[in-house]
């Protein structure tokens, strides 16, 4: 039975750092299942008409976290999603009601490759304050827990691409749902 069959048009949720690949695998995702593809930090965006860091520092991150929760409250109510999150979504316990509607699957990257792939980010609000490594070990050691609360958890590498990932997230998705009980 083909994957999307049994999905039967559940959400898929990406979850984990900034710089995990959420974005670019879920995009990737979306487009191998059918499904549309919805990034929360984008649609805050949009919203907004500002980027991320203007609203981290004009109404700081407690706003941002609240503008984040309205959105994925919305995006729950529909189906047939691949769901790009931000990192801290999963600092927020209600948000938790919203993901379990779905199937979550947390994008683990090793710090070494997110340092990598963020050395020249300056977009980020929440990595401008300490030296890179040591602000995104802070934030990986505050969201460790909470990531691996995840339904799926994905190891990535630094040798993988979206792609690779993506043909990974697909091989392994059956394994967690439940078996289809055959009709008489």
């Amino acid at each position: 039975m083909e994957l999307q069959e049994r999905l039967g048009g559940v959400n898929i949720y990406l979850v984990g750092m900034m710089g995990a690949g959420k974005t670019t695998t879920g995009r990737i995702l979306a487009q191998r299942l059918g499904y549309g593809f919805v990034d929360t930090d984008a649609v805050i965006t949009e919203f907004r008409q500002r980027p991320i860091r203007e609203i981290f520092a004009q109404e700081g991150e407690a706003a941002f976290r609240e503008l984040e929760q309205q959105v994925l409250a919305q995006v729950s109510c529909y189906h047939h999603l691949v769901v790009a999150t931000g990192g801290g979504i999963v600092l927020n316990p209600m948000n938790w009601s919203y993901l379990r509607h779905g199937i979550v699957v947390w994008l683990h990257v090793p710090l070494a490759v997110l340092c990598q792939r963020l050395h020249q980010d300056q977009e980020r609000p929440l990595l401008q304050e300490q030296p890179l490594e040591e602000r995104l070990s802070e934030l990986l050691q505050a969201r460790q827990y909470l990531y691996a609360q995840a339904d799926l958890e994905l190891r990535i590498t630094a040798e993988d691409t979206p792609e690779t990932v993506c043909d990974r997230l697909w091989e392994t998705l059956p394994n967690i749902l439940k078996p289809i009980e055959p009709s008489c």
